[in-house]
């Protein structure tokens, strides 16, 4: 009766005409101003984002190379390096869903009220301070993922997230904690939420836009965002079936021990590409050795 959700509709406006703006002075890429004719922009680009010359005309001969392989579509994917990093980009989408963050997202002021924390008007500024930690955490990707490498942040977040989902699991599962519940919810969402902000929320994504070579990269990135979407959509589908059938704590449970499958995942099979040239990046058994 209020209307209040039209405000809620009508302020994403917004964050919309904050991006317009910010799009308007983006550059071409190099690799589309190369692939295009437009030589001298694409290398002024290159000279704007390196530091020195000799890595800009490094990543100018990839680029060149790259262009001069004639590939459409899904031949790209005939090359078993290609197909492996097809295969970790899709499987890294997935377990970005399938660890719960979406849960978290869509049905915390239910897992709130789930806790104890009573009303609709607690629960919401509750889940509003796990965005904010969500929001700021996300510095901590910004500033050190070229500093310590992409494994090492989502070895840190995806512990904690284990950690939180765990706890959270637990203190589920204690009736004589209900008195504590809220807070203990509370305590371990900012956690999860906070550890995934800077290791898979982020990380994910970069991974994917760099491990494949130029001609198959906006096709394997295409194919790995629609899994991340196909994930997202049976996370949120089932998740409340799930704590129906299941419990809320085996739910929790389930995503904690889905932690522990990503970082062994990680550690296997994904390659640290920390101050790789985008077009030197190279999947093979032998690069995920890190």
């Amino acid at each position: 009766p209020s209307g209040g959700w039209r405000w809620m509709l009508g302020l994403a406006v917004v964050p919309s005409l904050v991006l317009i703006g910010g799009m308007i002075g983006m550059p071409e890429s190099p690799r589309y101003l190369f692939k295009v004719g437009v030589s001298e922009s694409a290398r002024s680009e290159l000279q704007r984002i390196y530091d020195d010359r000799t890595s800009a005309q490094r990543e100018e001969e990839s680029i060149l190379e790259s262009l001069r392989i004639k590939r459409t579509g899904f031949e790209v994917f005939r090359q078993p390096a290609v197909r492996m990093a097809l295969f970790i980009g899709i499987t890294l989408a997935v377990l970005q869903q399938i660890t719960g963050i979406n849960t978290v997202i869509y049905y915390g002021p239910q897992i709130f009220q789930m806790a104890g924390i009573g009303s609709a008007t607690a629960s919401i500024l509750a889940q509003t301070l796990v965005g904010t930690v969500n929001s700021l955490m996300t510095l901590v990707a910004i500033f050190y993922v070229d500093r310590i490498g992409r494994k090492p942040l989502l070895y840190a977040g995806l512990a904690g997230m284990f950690v939180a989902l765990t706890a959270l699991a637990y203190a589920f599962a204690q009736p004589h904690l209900s008195g504590s519940l809220g807070t203990i919810a509370l305590g371990s969402m900012m956690l999860y939420v906070g550890c995934f902000a800077f290791s898979l929320g982020p990380i994910v994504w970069l991974l994917i836009s760099e491990i494949f070579p130029l001609p198959a990269r906006g096709l394997g990135m295409s194919l790995s965002t629609l899994a991340n979407w196909v994930g997202n959509f049976l996370v949120s589908q089932f998740f409340l079936t799930m704590i129906e059938r299941l419990g809320r704590p085996v739910t929790f449970g389930i995503y904690a021990l889905l932690c522990i499958v990503t970082i062994v995942f990680v550690k296997s099979m994904v390659p640290e590409t920390k101050r790789e040239l985008l077009e030197q990046i190279r999947v093979s058994p032998s690069s995920v050795s890190s």
